[in-house]
């Protein structure tokens, strides 16, 4: 017999206090009920049950393996159920949130492309840097570019950050050109998030180094000081997805080219794996293989690891 089901079926009698209120729980015939419990009796290789005649209470070895049953029936429940669907007839809304940059390179082509496979589906794009409550905002799903996840969310990595120094050159005009990470200190760097300093961290041949940078302008949104340092604002570390047309026009020029910046993951951050709506499904599975296999994307990964 399933051993999952007998699990379920030996949680719902302790639950319930009896054989027969756990047949009409589960809409089952005692007898099936009865056989479960044996089963489950036989495999125990110990009586579980203490049977009196008002009530069922557990033996001290019946408590384990209730217990036990509890775990498994819990791990059962985050095991994705493969959810088939008809491309052409699956429909729903899907709320997404993520940063101006990532939705730009990225979502824009992702998102065109997996409505042209699914007509009826419709997308909803909350742009914003903010880190949201995905319940109060209502959001299905977030991508998130970060090395530091949320316990309590669902994360699927979906791809790799890859990072870039660079400037322009009417910024670089008169300047020494840094030959190490040290040598932006001497430089009029764009931070992130938060006046001041930033930290910002690179690895050349697997040694790392640190440098703590800082200057007059920052902002909470990469697509903001991309655009700073084309003005020539001063250096800046950018996704490399959000510069590569610039480095190759000649608009920005690449700084420290020997030493690459942290990666960090993108990842699409979801509530629950339980009962997951299936466009949401649709939308994770489809993102999960576009980041794999688009040909966009690949080409500009291979050039942002170089």
């Amino acid at each position: 017999m399933d051993r999952l089901k007998a699990a379920q079926v030996f949680i719902t009698i302790v639950e319930q206090g009896s054989l027969v209120g756990a047949a009409e729980k589960l809409d089952m015939s005692r007898a099936m009920v009865t056989r479960y419990l044996s089963e489950m009796e036989q495999w125990a290789g110990v009586r579980l049950l203490n049977r009196t005649t008002r009530r069922l209470s557990l033996t001290s070895a019946g408590e384990g393996v209730y217990q036990q049953s509890l775990q498994l029936n819990a791990i059962s429940q985050l095991v994705p159920v493969q959810q088939h669907h008809d491309a052409k007839e699956l429909s729903g809304l899907v709320r997404i949130s993520c940063s101006q940059s990532i939705a730009q390179s990225a979502l824009s082509v992702a998102m065109a492309e997996f409505l042209q496979q699914y007509p009826n589906m419709t997308i909803d794009m909350q742009i914003s840097n903010k880190s949201i409550n995905l319940i109060e905002e209502r959001i299905d799903l977030a991508i998130r570019i970060t090395n530091q996840l949320e316990p309590n969310l669902i994360a699927k990595p979906l791809s790799t950050c890859h990072s870039v120094i660079c400037a322009s050159p009417k910024f670089l005009t008169g300047k020494k050109m840094p030959t190490k990470p040290e040598d932006l200190v001497l430089l009029e760097c764009l931070t992130y998030s938060f006046f001041g300093r930033s930290i910002w961290r690179f690895e050349k041949q697997g040694e790392q180094h640190t440098v703590l940078v800082g200057g007059r302008l920052s902002a909470n949104e990469s697509v903001f000081l991309a655009q700073g340092a084309l003005n020539g604002a001063g250096v800046t570390m950018q996704p490399y997805y959000s510069v590569a047309e610039y480095l190759a026009s000649g608009e920005l020029i690449q700084l420290l080219p020997d030493y690459q910046p942290m990666p960090l993951g993108i990842y699409g951050v979801y509530t629950s794996r339980q009962k997951m709506p299936t466009p949401l499904r649709a939308v994770i599975d489809f993102l999960t293989d576009w980041f794999k296999t688009s040909p966009y994307w690949l080409a500009l990964m291979q050039q942002g690891r170089r």
